[in-house]
């Protein structure tokens, strides 16, 4: 895979393909960190080529009432302000050549616009593809969090000369670590669905000194054991890989002891039960769990976390997320924090600068864990 810094830019044109898909609420940017790391990226271009055109998506654009709200301007006017340097925010319905040529740097409106014709960004038009290369000489890709999905505006490498950016290379360099980490090394698994993990659980498990699962997802496991779960979410159809799982590695995993429970993932109250006591829904790990969770990695030397301890949205369920990060923060580890909600809890309840990695990309970390091929970075360079 080549690097933006092993190919010439000298006088090109450059099209960057960036994530920009930041939460947005009532016209105001909740969290700029994706655009943030794309800044050593942006600026290095800048240094070197004429012109720098800046694609991404943004949301999911199903209907028209989805494209008026899911408009790049808004990231267009950040990214200047993060400059200090004005970027030209460019419709599809100007000219856009012109608006090459007669500035620095411009930003292309959301790519998935063309999702409303015929599904052909995320179907990976190819004469959209096309398209977006007719616009510059070199191609560089620095959106990892869409590495995994072939979309027109990722597989422009296929018509032009191509490097990865330091976003994408630094995904690459921190994740590859957990394919050889130092041990003691253990994975922290919550969220929902066991049916997302299964891939990585398979690759990483022969690997890992412990696997802790938390979340909604640990009570498939509990009800696999021959735990009544009460109204807690369970994915039945996985409740028989789970219990192979646990006859397999059993000394390996380790599960929640208690729980909050309530009515509902909306309830305001809750109430701390032993595991054997569940009689509603469980939303949050308890205090002896999170003791366990301590003990079991006070001494790790790596420990990869994807997804959170609970419902951690409601603070009403936020104790175990928020407990979990306060531990990981300040154990002397390399903390890898795997996308997802997971990126989103961390930088709520701690910093990035405590962690060894951040990805910015949640499913494109787990497969690309998984040891699947990603088709954006597959022929990078090539």
């Amino acid at each position: 895979m080549k690097r933006v810094n092993e190919i010439d830019l000298n006088n090109k044109k450059v099209l960057i393909r960036c994530d920009f898909n930041v939460p947005i609420k009532d016209g105001v940017i909740l969290d700029d960190t994706r655009i943030v790391k794309s800044l050593e990226t942006i600026k290095y271009v800048l240094k070197y080529a004429s012109n720098v055109i800046i694609i991404s998506h943004l949301g999911r654009i199903k209907t028209y009432e989805d494209k008026m709200k899911n408009s790049l301007g808004i990231v267009c006017e950040r990214l200047s302000n993060l400059l200090s340097e004005k970027v030209k925010f460019c419709t599809y319905e100007e000219d856009i050549n012109s608006c090459i040529n007669n500035n620095k740097i411009i930003m292309l409106e959301n790519t998935r616009f063309f999702d409303l014709d015929n599904n052909k960004e995320s179907g990976a038009d190819d004469e959209l593809t096309k398209f977006y290369a007719s616009l510059a000489d070199i191609y560089v890709f620095d959106a990892f969090g869409v590495s995994h999905r072939e979309a027109a505006s990722t597989m422009v490498s296929k018509y032009l000369p191509s490097a990865a950016g330091f976003l994408v290379c630094n995904e690459i360099d921190k994740l590859s670590y957990l394919f050889n980490p130092d041990r003691p090394f253990t994975i922290i698994f919550g969220g929902s669905k066991v049916s997302d993990k299964i891939g990585i659980i398979s690759k990483l498990i022969d690997k890992s000194d412990s696997i802790i699962v938390v979340g909604a997802m640990a009570y498939t496991f509990l009800k696999a054991k021959g735990i009544d779960v009460g109204n807690s979410l369970v994915e039945d159809e996985y409740v028989p890989y789970c219990l192979d799982l646990i006859r397999k590695y059993g000394d390996k995993i380790i599960l929640p002891i208690d729980i909050y429970e309530a009515d509902n993932i909306n309830s305001t109250d809750k109430t701390l039960v032993d595991i054997n006591n569940i009689t509603k829904m469980g939303l949050d790990i308890g205090p002896k769990t999170v003791d366990l969770i301590k003990d079991n990695i006070i001494k790790n030397k790596c420990i990869f976390v994807n997804g959170p301890a609970g419902v951690y949205e409601n603070s009403t369920f936020e104790y175990g997320t928020k407990e979990l990060f306060k531990i990981l923060e300040n154990i002397d580890a390399k903390v890898i924090v795997g996308g997802g909600d997971s990126v989103s809890a961390a930088l709520k309840y701690s910093s990035e600068n405590k962690f060894y990695h951040i990805s910015t990309g949640g499913g494109a970390a787990l497969e690309f864990l998984e040891g699947r091929d990603l088709p954006a970075i597959k022929n990078i360079g090539e």
